[in-house]
């Protein structure tokens, strides 16, 4: 089971992660139309369109990812006092009173809504418009993996209010740990207290 897990972790990532060349592309986007706008007086009306879009696309695929690494925000000022079991117990009602209902819902009524633009061929209301179904696809796909990776969360929470602890996650890129850092460096607090001690002397002289 726990492989399993870790598959559809590895599987949310691989998808946020792919998308996330999205920003690549739209710096590079914003950088051309900048200098198309006011150096060579040309702007392009579509654009803003395809801005849009892309980072659209950044906001859905983003759900599953984030999930995958247990990242979204909590109000856990509680929470995080409360035992693993305590706490899968919260996650567990909360998944299935509030996650499924809004993720299947999400999942459904955006591929009607995307079939619904592919029929008609849906386009952007401007000068040069761009094809808007393809965007209105990413809805349910993103709607897919995060019910996807919602299910295995709510497998965790299960298996934590069966064994006490909370299964292992995927690991990925974390913010900066400074205890972490200093043990890498070989720094102790004491070090850092002489250093800051050292810098004020010469300072004041």
């Amino acid at each position: 089971m726990q492989s399993l897990l870790l598959a559809v972790d590895r599987l949310s990532t691989w998808f946020g992660k792919l998308c996330a060349w999205a920003v690549v592309a739209l710096t590079l986007l914003i950088s051309w139309e900048v200098f198309s706008r006011y150096v060579l007086n040309a702007p392009h009306a579509w654009v803003l369109d395809a801005q849009i879009m892309m980072y659209g696309l950044l906001f859905m695929a983003a759900g599953a990812y984030t999930l995958s690494k247990n990242g979204h925000v909590r109000g856990d000022v509680l929470y995080g006092f409360f035992q693993p079991r305590t706490q899968a117990a919260i996650d567990l009602t909360l998944y299935i009173l509030f996650f499924l209902p809004g993720i299947v819902a999400l999942t459904w009524a955006g591929w009607t809504f995307a079939n619904e633009s592919l029929a008609i061929r849906e386009q952007t209301f401007n000068a040069d418009p761009l094809p808007v179904y393809p965007f209105k696809f990413v809805v349910p796909i993103a709607g897919a993996f995060l019910l996807l990776q919602g299910l295995v969360e709510i497998i965790r929470c299960v298996m934590c209010l069966q064994t006490g602890g909370w299964p292992a996650r995927e690991g990925d890129v974390e913010e900066v740990d400074v205890d972490k850092l200093k043990g890498m460096v070989h720094v102790t607090d004491k070090d850092i207290e002489n250093l800051d001690r050292y810098v004020t002397q010469k300072g004041g002289q």
